[in-house]
């Protein structure tokens, strides 16, 4: 910056490396690090609402469309209608978490390379380059985990038990409800066999639960899974 003109000059290089040293090790709770960390735990919370209010309108649709179904003598497949409507819903929620993790991955980064650190410095750093990394992902932020991933992700905790529901609320709609008819033509939808019907259905769980449960790489960065579990002070 030029104090006689008042002009700003970008290739200068005082100007080119403002950043330079905005985040040093002696710099404490008021840095420029402490408030970058609290911009991305607060950009991480309003992802983190967004997948909870997906979550809520398809807990809510399935609600409605389930009491709706066992009301009075309503069809069958108004409960199939159901399993259509949340799985976009997961579709929708999977795209909301490939973006909740770009920017969970990035807290985590922080947390695991500079508070850890910091709290005992005794085991080192995660990653050694993980300044460059942060930089990068800075200068051209990328999505981390694949659409199958996230479908994954969300199906075992979200999705699948929601799904299985549905399953279990048609076989009891098709079965217990229908007692002029037997299976397989309870389940007829107009002019398609109830064979037919049934077999789409099993083709469309089957699917599912191979996505959720197929074995696979998580590349998703400090999800807690069911294995994760440990006591506070019982480690050595």
């Amino acid at each position: 910056m030029s104090h006689d003109t008042g002009t700003f000059d970008p290739t200068g290089e005082r100007e080119r490396d403002i950043g330079r040293g905005m985040f040093e090790e002696e710099m404490g709770p008021g840095s420029s690090m402490a408030h970058l960390y609290r911009g991305e735990i607060h950009r991480t919370k309003l992802w983190r609402e967004r997948l909870d209010r997906t979550t809520n309108w398809a807990v809510t649709t399935m609600a409605a469309i389930l009491t709706w179904a066992f009301t009075d003598d309503n069809p069958h497949y108004i409960i199939l209608i159901a399993a259509v409507m949340l799985a976009v819903f997961l579709v929708i929620e999977a795209r909301r978490y490939r973006g909740y993790d770009l920017w969970r991955s990035r807290v985590r980064l922080i947390q695991e390379n500079v508070f850890a650190n910091a709290l005992d410095p005794s085991t080192g750093i995660s990653d050694p380059e993980w300044r460059r990394q942060l930089s990068e992902d800075y200068r051209k932020p990328k999505i981390k985990i694949s659409f199958e991933e996230a479908l994954a992700h969300r199906l075992r905790r979200v999705y699948l038990p929601l799904s299985a529901v549905l399953l279990i609320a048609w076989i009891i709609r098709i079965t217990a409800f229908t007692p002029a008819q037997q299976w397989p033509e309870s389940a007829a939808m107009g002019g398609i066999p109830g064979l037919a019907v049934t077999g789409l259905v099993a083709v469309f769980y089957g699917v599912a639960t191979a996505v959720a449960l197929r074995p696979r790489t998580w590349n998703a960065n400090g999800e807690l899974r069911l294995t994760d579990v440990d006591v506070w002070g019982d480690t050595e």
